[in-house]
């Protein structure tokens, strides 16, 4: 894994309040949008170094990003 991997990994440890506070410390950590930082999370949630350095948050974000999508899927 690479270090801004395990630095988006660690980013996502923090519990965020309001998804604009978390978008800005996106922008002012990563220097890289919100959308595209998501792109690279949602790539990095299913590589296997990813899941065996941090199996519960990795389990969980990903539970989240299925749910998402069943949701918009259901319509």
């Amino acid at each position: 894994m690479t270090p801004l991997q395990s630095m988006m990994l660690d980013f996502e440890k923090q519990y965020w309040h309001h998804a604009g506070d978390k978008e800005t410390a996106i922008r002012e950590t990563f220097d890289m949008s919100a959308v595209r930082y998501y792109t690279h999370l949602n790539t990095l949630l299913d590589e296997p170094e990813a899941l065996a350095a941090e199996p519960v948050l990795v389990n969980r974000l990903r539970r989240i990003r299925d749910a998402r999508l069943h949701t918009r899927k259901a319509g």
